[in-house]
């Protein structure tokens, strides 16, 4: 079993990240802030203007430790991708797959099932654990409507019909998504999605979250031998990690949607986190990521048991799980892709 090691995220926008040795080595002009050991990351995540050195950047891909850039209000800029890992077979069937969409939509169908299934657990856990304090006709409404979607996506088989079928359940889930938000209403209201730019402080830390979330998929697809911009759910593009967005699915709901709710709900994430742009654009400031991603590691460090494989793991494993088990599905080891379903 893979461990789960650190992620270090570079938050001064002022630092310039070097390597010595076998350590990065970060810095401020010609201060030495800190340094940190290779052999104890996965992730090297930078918030700054001034980037890192070819060397660092080799050094990281080498070992396969993922690195991204972002600007330091949070916009993605590029990340280092190294050499390829894996069995060129395995590849190759993945872009067969991918090419076609009879064998693509059962791919597809089955991370869309897991994203309409955890969706619908976010609910209920919901109604479970605050009922009275919600409008529990309305959520166990669309708690059945999410049911049904379900019995829909089993029988799938053609991509547009699934797409179709998938905006439809988003749209039915995000209608209620105010309704999880039980406190802090006057500052986090949430009235539908929007991105580029996100236009309040609940799209703002969405969309946050799902770039972290799609780069972290991304980084375990690398390292099991997959190629993260070749889906079956989304399409090519340039520049687009479409299976990654495609294995986010599935776990946005849990790992994303419930983890923000819990920073709203127990006021870890505050007005004052987030700052308005001149086009409009909210993004989280420079204290909000701090916040964000100090519960994001510790979140990451909590033990779950797989839905599937029935072992117990730290939640930050679970991208690199979903993958593992993708690419046994396309080598042929396993008859059809287990999504993770979350209970």
């Amino acid at each position: 079993m893979r461990k789960l090691l650190n992620t270090l995220y570079v938050m001064t926008e002022s630092c310039y990240l070097t390597l010595d040795g076998e350590n990065i080595v970060i810095q401020d002009g010609e201060k030495i802030l800190a340094r940190f050991p290779l052999h104890t990351l996965e992730n090297v995540v930078c918030f700054t203007y001034k980037g890192a050195t070819p060397a660092l950047m080799g050094a990281c891909a080498e070992r396969k430790i993922g690195m991204s850039f972002f600007s330091p209000r949070g916009r993605f800029l590029a990340r280092t991708v190294g050499k390829e890992y894996g069995n060129v077979l395995l590849r190759k069937e993945q872009y067969r797959i991918s090419d076609d969409h009879e064998k693509g939509v059962s791919y597809a169908k089955n991370m869309i099932l897991g994203k309409v299934f955890n969706s619908r657990w976010s609910v209920e856990r919901t109604l479970r654990d605050h009922a009275y304090r919600v409008d529990e006709d309305k959520l166990r409404q669309i708690s059945g409507v999410l049911y049904d979607t379900l019995q829909k996506i089993e029988k799938v088989s053609a991509l547009d019909e699934l797409r179709g079928i998938e905006g439809k359940a988003a749209e039915q889930y995000f209608s209620i998504f105010n309704d999880l938000i039980l406190n802090q209403k006057e500052d986090f209201t949430f009235t539908t999605r929007n991105r580029r730019p996100p236009l309040d402080n609940v799209n703002a830390v969405l969309s946050f979250a799902y770039t972290i979330l799609a780069g972290e998929c991304a980084n375990s697809l690398y390292s099991v031998g997959l190629d993260p911009y070749v889906g079956f759910m989304h399409g090519d593009r340039p520049g687009r990690t479409s299976l990654a967005l495609d294995l986010m699915e599935e776990l946005r709901p849990i790992m994303a949607d419930r983890f923000i709710l819990t920073l709203i709900n127990t006021k870890a994430l505050r007005a004052s986190h987030f700052e308005t742009q001149q086009d409009h654009a909210v993004l989280l400031n420079e204290e909000g990521r701090k916040v964000f991603f100090n519960a994001w590691q510790n979140r990451k460090k909590e033990t779950i048991t797989h839905p599937f494989l029935k072992e117990k793991m730290e939640w930050g494993l679970v991208p690199y799980i979903q993958a593992l088990l993708l690419a046994r599905t396309i080598r042929g080891d396993l008859d059809e892709y287990p999504p993770f379903l979350w209970k």
